[in-house]
This record gives structure tokens, C-alpha cells and sequence, in this order.
């Protein structure tokens, strides 16, 4: 099935996370295709956000590769920015089945930069910007 999120302006961002959230069901492990400067960090936020993590607490892990964060619940996302792996050995070296494998939720940027190494049930997300600057999230489920 297609799915499709419009997001025209920032300030749209908290509705689309939301609707995103609710549309990706039982999905755990969600990597983000799109060009550098298409909002994945910016989507990333805004679904943390959603999901009560702690407004400060979420960034970019270009360098660290994984940032862990906690939802309102307790339950940990992680976040990983793939942008400076160029051997997979590096990803495995952090322990990355370890995260794929434990159920939670895991967003990941750049995940063309360790595409063999992506479970088949790896939901995979294009974000476009727009002609107008406005994004459009679109995934096959």
C-alpha cells in the first residue's frame, strides 16, 4: 500500500509526525532516504518530539553514528546517522544487529550507506522537497 504525508510548512511538522507515527503501525525499524538538506534530522525530531522524548535531547549522531533517547514511556528510540560509515564493518562494529534485533524503535539517516546489511522488513522512507520547499514523505508497506 502507498502512503503519502505532505508537510507544506514547519509548522505542519508535529501533525505529520503524528500521522506518520499512527500510519507505520507495528514498523520498528524505519530508514529515511532523501538528499542533504531534506529534513530527515528535522522529521526525526519531530517524531521524537511526538513521542514524548525531551525536546533538547535529540540531535544529529553524525559523529557519534547512535544517540539513544527515551519516550515518555520509558521505551528507548535510537537514532542513527549512517552519513560517515563508508566500510559496513564500521556499522557492525557498534553492534547494529544488537539494535535492529531488540524490538524498538530505530530511525536511521543514510541508510543507503549500509543498504546489504538492512533486514527485509526495513520500512523505507523518501522524503522530496518540493519545487515550493515543501516536503512529501512517501513509503510502500
Amino acid at each position: 500500500m502507498h502512503h503519502e504525508i505532505q508537510i507544506p510548512t514547519l509548522e505542519e511538522l508535529p501533525h505529520a509526525a503524528g500521522a506518520f507515527l499512527r500510519d507505520i503501525g507495528d514498523h520498528t525499524l524505519i530508514a529515511f532516504y532523501a538528499p542533504m538538506g531534506a529534513g530527515k534530522t528535522t522529521f526525526t525530531t519531530a517524531l521524537c518530539r511526538e513521542l514524548g522524548v525531551r525536546a533538547d535531547a535529540v540531535s544529529s549522531p553524525t559523529f557519534a553514528i547512535i544517540n539513544e533517547y527515551r519516550t515518555a514511556s520509558g521505551r528507548p528510540v535510537y537514532h542513527f546517522d549512517f552519513y560517515r560509515i563508508e566500510h559496513l564493518e564500521e556499522a557492525l562494529d557498534i553492534g547494529l544487529y544488537d539494535y535492529l534485533d531488540s524490538g524498538e524503535l530505530c530511525l536511521m539517516e543514510w541508510p543507503e550507506n549500509i543498504e546489504p546489511l538492512l533486514p527485509e522488513e526495513t520500512l523505507k522512507v523518501q522524503i522530496r522537497v518540493n519545487p515550493d520547499a515543501s516536503r512529501t514523505v512517501t513509503w510502500e508497506d
